[in-house]
């Protein structure tokens, strides 16, 4: 180091931190926090630029997210570099601050005549969180420098702060990302337990009308018409409610009235007769358990209905102590095999599960007892459900 070129900066000033961490405590947005306090770092420092980057989702990258005082060239060609480069690398590895001379690495990405004339030193302070670095803060000297003891130690309390601030993003970030898939989740489920089974259920109507018009019963042709005229009108009737609601529309009488008109679809559409035994009619569900059961429920009867070939159905209601048990039977083939590439199937029980899970229960699909099968759902209910 060219002992004449050497400056040493001022003490720090120590409003700067104070600033930082009171907009943090504001809850201002990193991003803008790292773009407007990197003016006062370079300057509390005495250099001639600076540049703010953070590390990409994947770990992999430092992207530029501020800069003052680069060259157009430099600008453009150190938007994105690996995390493991040069003073970059140096600092996110060791998670101190970090000091280079050779400004090689950064050259050979630019054309520009910056990185070894325009700067001759190269500060890179680690944007840290609890040992986990997020970002790398650079400060560029044109001269040689001696940094004075308190600058770094200002520097290192500031790469603390702001990767507290890195960190508190990513997590809302992740946790809006949540949101937003458990969103999509719940739309298909209710699209699948509305107007999916609706669907299905026209499907297999048309080849029944098929059958009539060919044979020219007209009879049956206007019943099956009939039916698929009902199964389109509720189809639409449910996408309406799904699009203004959110959610497939619930019977205005409660799950109870909704399961006494489930018996007469069943009946009418696939010719098994259900026999309801409610074991305890003096329990009241809340709006949110009401609509998971019905919601489960309705999954059962219908897989019943297209696939078990079945003539008979039961569904018990029963309160076992603090849980309520609701089992729904069926005389049918019994359980099917289910391949890998049977993704209607899993999906559906999917489904059934992770209502089942809201409810703080589970449901099982099992084979039952002199044939057919029996799904069983279970969950708390009582004192149990208000402490869970």
């Amino acid at each position: 180091m060219d002992n004449a070129n050497i400056a040493i900066t001022p003490a720090p000033d120590a409003g700067l931190l104070a600033q930082i961490t009171a907009d943090l405590a504001l809850g201002a947005d990193p991003t803008d926090l790292l773009q407007r306090f990197l003016e006062p770092v370079v300057r509390v420092c005495g250099a001639e630029a600076g540049a703010m980057r953070v590390l990409s989702d994947d770990g992999s990258r430092l992207q530029m997210v501020a800069d003052i005082g680069l060259p157009a060239a430099v600008r453009e060609s150190e938007q994105s570099v690996d995390r493991g480069c040069g003073v970059c690398g140096s600092a996110a590895g060791s998670r101190e601050v970090s000091w280079s001379e050779d400004g090689t690495p950064c050259a050979r990405r630019s054309d520009d005549r910056f990185f070894g004339a325009g700067c001759r030193r190269v500060l890179a302070v680690p944007l840290v969180h609890r040992g986990q670095v997020l970002g790398v803060c650079n400060v560029f000297f044109a001269r040689d420098v001696v940094v004075a003891p308190q600058v770094i130690a200002l520097l290192k309390t500031l790469g603390e702060i702001l990767g507290l601030a890195l960190h508190g993003a990513r997590l809302e970030r992740q946790n809006l990302q949540a949101a937003v898939l458990a969103e999509r989740q719940l739309m298909a489920a209710e699209m699948h337990d509305s107007v999916a089974q609706t669907l299905a259920f026209a499907k297999m109507r048309m080849p029944l009308l098929e059958s009539a018009i060919a044979g020219g019963d007209a009879t049956a042709a206007r019943r099956y018409c009939a039916d698929l005229r009902s199964a389109v009108g509720d189809a639409h009737s449910g996408l309406r409610g799904l699009i203004t609601h959110f959610r497939a529309p619930a019977d205005a009488a409660g799950f109870r009235h909704a399961l006494q008109a489930s018996k007469v679809v069943l009946r009418e559409q696939a010719r098994v007769e259900l026999a309801i035994d409610d074991r305890a009619p003096e329990l009241h569900l809340s709006d949110l358990q009401e609509h998971q059961v019905h919601r489960i429920v309705q999954e059962a009867l219908a897989n019943i209905a297209r696939h078990a070939g079945a003539r008979h159905a039961w569904l018990t209601i029963e309160r076992c102590g603090d849980e309520l048990e609701i089992l729904v039977d069926d005389d049918g083939a019994g359980l099917p095999p289910m391949p890998a590439n049977d993704a209607e199937g899993h999906y559906g029980l999917g489904i059934m599960r992770d209502r089942a899970a809201r409810l703080g229960g589970a449901v099982e699909v099992l084979a039952r007892h002199g044939g057919g099968t029996r799904v069983r759902l279970h969950f708390p209910v009582g004192a149990r459900a208000e402490a869970a």
